[in-house]
Formats: C-alpha cells, structure tokens, sequence
C-alpha cells in the first residue's frame, strides 16, 4: 500500500506534465508571440463580384495574388476577397466541371498555395468552400488521373490529398462548407475538414470508396466518426451509402439544410448569412474559440478545461477586448481590429 501511495503521485505528476505539454502545444499555435498565462508578450470582391485570383509570379515557382474583373473560366480554383459590408470574408471556388470538380494534381496543389496563403492572412474573418459548377461540389479523387498512375504513385497523391484537407481542417479561422450538389469520396472529406457543412436538400454525399476496394484516404475515417458518432459513421463507410441533404442533416452530418433554388445556390447562400454572422465579433476570440474547440475535442476533460483557461487568457491582454467593454459602455457597436 506504501508503495502505491507512493507511485500515485508521480503519476499525477506525469499526467499534468502532459497536460501541460498539450496546453502549451496548443497556445505555440497561436504563434510566437502568445504564451501561457504568467508570461504575457503582448506585442475583396464586392457587390459586383470582382475576384481575386490566384496566379504564378515571375519565375514560376512562387505565387502572387492576382486581381482581375472577372476571374479566367479556365481557372480551376476561383478565390474571391469579398468587399463592402461582406469584407473579411473570402470564398474558395472549385471550378473543374468537365472532371466534377473531383481532385486532381493541379487541383491540389492550387488549393494548397490558397490555404497557405489564408492562414497568414489577419484580414481573413471566414472562408467558405462552395463550388462554381452548378449540381456539383466535389465527386472525389480524379479517378482518371488516378488510374493512370503506377502502385507507387498512388499512395504519395492521396498523402498530398490528406495534407491539404488537413491545412483547410487547421486553417485558424471558422470555414463552411456549401455543398449544393454531389459531394463524393475525397469531396466529402474536404467538407468535413471545413467547421460547419449546409446543403441543399437535393444535394448528394457520400463515402464511397470502399465500392472501388479502398478506404476513405482524406481523413473519412476519422473526421465523420467524429461528426456523427462511430456506429453510423461505421455504417456509411461499409455500405458506401449515399445521403441527400435531409438524411444528411437527421445524421448531424450537415447543420442547415435548404431547397434548392433556381440559381442552384442555396446552400452558398445560406453560408454567406452565417458568414456575416460571424463578421462582428472579435477576431482574435474567434480564432481562439475554434483552436480552444478543436484541441479540447481531442483530450480529456481536465486538459481540456486547461486549454480553455489557456486560450481565453489570450484574449484579455488585447484592445480588442478592451474596446467591447467600451462599446458595451458607451452603447454602440464595437470596432473590432484584431489586436
């Protein structure tokens, strides 16, 4: 019995020294200037839908932002800034429609640089994933291409596919998918990196890919389990069953589910009004309300709770919460700046 009392509490200690490890991991995301508590180092298209592209700088290897009227049909990726009282928002366009969108090399790597580009962005309040194909969002890997490639390619294009849905699942502020038509395979699993999913009714998802003789390779195994709970998410994957909008939405798979309309945007619509939700509030808090989230998600409820502590003491040395008192005070709407 001594030697049990003894060993509990190195245990304990072990275990909070773990704790600790995950908090701090967690505010290191943050960046370099954020610490824990006790160490503080505080330092568009508008209306008319003008777009802002992405294409390749002198020299061909880096990119640059590119501004234009009306973005290029042949641009397989659309990104827009949006402007006016929508500012702070910017929409990722997947623009593939004689492949369905599905996810090629070119593809891939073009929504890298997009997101590498995002997530340094201050500016950036909430990004949306919609496609620009109407009855499409995304039918999955390039099959196509896929089968052109030898068994040693094959397993290097799908890393490459997990790491960009990864970056879009880390990206540090909320995303929202807008699924408005087939979202298959690789598609699916590219909404479900995204924060929050909506569709239309007549929308179409589905992991399918054990119908081909492989398993979901983009982080489908993992992220809908997460979503909708390991029994169903079991069920889905073994029997590659394909849901519309409002057996999505009855599963929690998606959070809003609408009729489609006319112009076959319902879903981007909806996604645009809870986009603007989002525009006033604190940038920083928003930011880490989502890393506060998704890290307690993944560890117990002790660490977790710990995190939290961590991420809101981030917020308290900043003007921004400084100037909500105020506002709250002075009875106006806060002007928020990300500080």
């Amino acid at each position: 019995m001594a030697v049990a009392a003894a060993a509990a509490p190195g245990a304990l200690g072990t275990l909070q020294a773990g704790r600790a490890r995950l908090v701090a991991a967690c505010c290191a995301r943050l960046g370099p200037r954020w610490r824990l508590p006790g160490s503080w180092t505080c330092s568009r298209v508008d209306s008319k839908i003008w777009a802002r592209g992405w294409t390749p700088a002198a020299g061909g290897a880096a990119w640059q932002r590119g501004y234009s009227a009306e973005v290029k049909t042949e641009d397989e990726l659309r990104v827009r800034y949006l402007e006016e009282e929508n500012r702070g928002i910017v929409v990722l366009g997947i623009n593939r429609a004689y492949a369905k969108n599905s996810l090629s090399k070119n593809l891939i790597k073009m929504l890298s640089k997009a997101v590498d580009a995002l997530k340094s962005d201050k500016k950036v309040r909430t990004i949306i994933v919609r496609s620009e194909v109407p009855g499409i969002f995304c039918a999955g890997a390039d099959l196509k291409e896929r089968a052109k490639m030898s068994s040693s390619e094959v397993g290097p294009f799908v890393s490459k596919i997990r790491a960009m849905i990864n970056e879009i699942a880390n990206l540090p502020v909320p995303t929202i998918a807008a699924i408005d038509g087939l979202a298959l395979g690789g598609g699916l699993e590219l909404a479900l990196a995204c924060d929050i999913r909506v569709a239309a009714s007549s929308a179409k998802m589905g992991l399918v890919e054990t119908k081909l003789a492989i398993i979901p390779g983009g982080g489908g195994t993992q992220r809908l389990p997460r979503a909708i709970g390991m029994s169903l998410a079991k069920e889905l994957i073994f029997s590659a069953r394909v849901l519309d909008g409002q057996e999505a939405k009855s599963v929690g798979l998606i959070s809003h589910v609408l009729e489609q309309n006319q112009e076959g945007d319902a879903a981007y619509r909806k996604a645009l009004d809870l986009a603007r939700e989002f525009l006033p509030q604190g940038p920083v808090a928003m930011r880490v309300a989502k890393l506060a989230i998704n890290q307690g998600m993944e560890v117990d409820l002790v660490t977790g709770l710990a995190i939290e502590e961590a991420c809101y003491a981030q917020t308290i040395p900043t003007k921004d919460r400084l100037e909500g008192l105020l506002a709250f005070k002075e009875k106006r709407t806060p002007r928020y700046k990300g500080e």
